[in-house]
């Protein structure tokens, strides 16, 4: 084990421990920090005389909307374009528990534990209020990880402040015994200095299959719970079923989840037929990879064949057009879209970035709490090379495999909504308003799909989860647990 459980204690927070070093000290871009702080009278007002056929009381509807189960997430977004100047935000994404925090500049500068208070004032600590005729829980707070210390640490310390109390930190990787948590009469319990400590309520942070780790059911409340993650948070195949299911509800107000052309539960052997017809260039994922792990953009025979020659532990894949340069983007249903990209540099070159839109669940609706964005690490070039390394044009994570349950992270490729790196996107407020909006719309179609995941008496309907994602080895994590 990489980490020991940590007691942390009120009054331990330190910025420097919880931000980049290069975004310790950011200004915020003053745009950014406009946007952040919009009414949301304002944002639909804009964006309605810019759509107008957008249904006004539908969009207010939206972003008042309180989720049940996918509390927390963060979109990543693309900056995409037609040939006829169509532009558009893609939703390529959204992560339940996502990381950002440690990217983001300080809103006001005399708030020095920045946008991570306001998770925990909105989200986590209303979440803990006891319900109407429910017996409050009794026990300890604790931070559930198994990646991404900076900032897990960060919300350890910041919920023992709002809480004045003391909170577990505790890893929990996927691989490891884990002999110190387990669940008692349905309580999360952490194993600290000999003794069994349940728990009312934890914040995880646990990533990588958490499935495999914590069960569906449990009375120790959770931010985000497991079905977030089933139901689209960590499942790229449930999610783009969400995203359609909830399009088909949109579509009579004007409204539509932005994502690429999508073919889910595809076999292995059907890929290169989808490849085909997507022009030769398209993205395979494994669906419930992360981090920008399981993700392969194909734009020539060798990458494909790459691809083929893997051996891959899940039987059902997701297909997606690609989103590259004009010269070598998929032909989808709607014609071809490309990347904006960087504004030029120096040299000419356009790098491929994506936008990073953060967000949560409060009383009075969902509000953004962190922008950032990434680039890839090779600028965009017009004409494909066969030999080219399409995923240095178009990976645009930052997360580094090390080893079994260790991580790094390329920050060289990190680019901060602050005054300096933030021109550089060539993104307006209106381009930010409509990340938002999508972000909004992909993180209720996922919570909605959590809600139909679930019968009356709150039993997760398993026989509906297999018609869905019909994947005998996630069943069997599922059903292992």
């Amino acid at each position: 084990m990489q980490y020991k459980i940590e007691n942390v204690k009120p009054g331990s927070f330190a910025s420097e421990n919880h931000w980049y070093p290069k975004a310790l000290n950011a200004t915020i871009h003053p745009m950014v920090s406009f946007f952040l702080n919009l009414s949301k009278e304002r944002i639909i007002t804009r964006y309605c005389h810019l759509h107008p056929m957008v249904d006004r009381a539908k969009l207010e509807e939206i972003l008042s909307y309180q989720c049940k189960y996918f509390l927390w997430g963060g979109a990543d977004l693309i900056n995409s374009t037609s040939a006829g100047g169509k532009r558009n935000m893609v939703v390529i994404e959204n992560n339940s528990c996502p990381s950002g925090q440690k990217s983001m500049p300080l809103v006001d500068d005399n708030k020095e534990d920045g946008s991570y208070r306001l998770l925990i004032e909105r989200t986590f600590k209303p979440m803990l209020k006891p319900r109407k005729g429910v017996p409050a829980l009794k026990g300890q707070l604790a931070v559930l990880f198994d990646k991404n210390f900076m900032e897990t640490s960060g919300y350890a310390a910041v919920i023992a402040d709002l809480m004045d109390e003391d909170v577990l930190l505790v890893p929990y990787f996927t691989g490891e015994d884990n002999d110190h948590i387990k669940v008692e009469n349905d309580l999360i319990c952490v194993l600290h200095k000999g003794e069994w400590k349940p728990m009312r309520a934890v914040f995880r942070y646990v990533t990588q299959k958490p499935w495999t780790r914590i069960p569906l059911h449990t009375k120790t409340k959770v931010l985000n719970p497991i079905v977030a993650c089933l139901a689209g948070g960590r499942n790229k195949m449930v999610a783009a079923k969400a995203y359609d299911i909830y399009n088909t509800e949109l579509e009579a107000f004007g409204l539509k989840i932005n994502t690429p052309e999508t073919i889910w539960d595809v076999s292995k052997t059907e890929i290169p037929l989808w490849v085909m017809k997507m022009g030769g260039q398209a993205v395979i994922k494994i669906p419930y990879s992360n981090a920008g792990q399981g993700v392969f953009t194909i734009t020539n025979e060798s990458e494909l064949e790459a691809f083929m020659d893997l051996d891959i532990e899940y039987d059902r894949f997701i297909v997606q057009s690609l989103i590259g340069n004009y010269n070598w983007s998929s032909t989808s249903s709607t014609g071809k879209y490309y990347h904006v990209g960087t504004i030029p540099n120096a040299k000419g070159e356009t790098y491929v970035t994506d936008l990073r839109m953060m967000l949560s669940s409060t009383e009075t609706g969902i509000k953004p709490l962190v922008v950032y964005s990434r680039r890839a690490e090779k600028p965009l070039t017009d004409d494909l090379d066969k030999a080219a390394d399409s995923w240095a044009m178009l990976g645009t994570n930052l997360s580094i495999r090390e080893g079994n349950n260790q991580w790094g992270s390329d920050t060289n490729r990190l680019m901060l909504t602050d005054r300096r790196d933030f021109n550089k996107l060539g993104l307006g407020l209106d381009d930010l308003i409509e990340g938002y909006i999508q972000t909004v719309l992909s993180t209720i179609a996922i919570d909605k799909m959590c809600k139909k995941l679930f019968n009356s008496k709150g039993k997760f309907r398993m026989k509906l989860f297999k018609s869905l994602n019909n994947d005998p080895t996630l069943l069997d994590e599922i059903m292992k647990n």
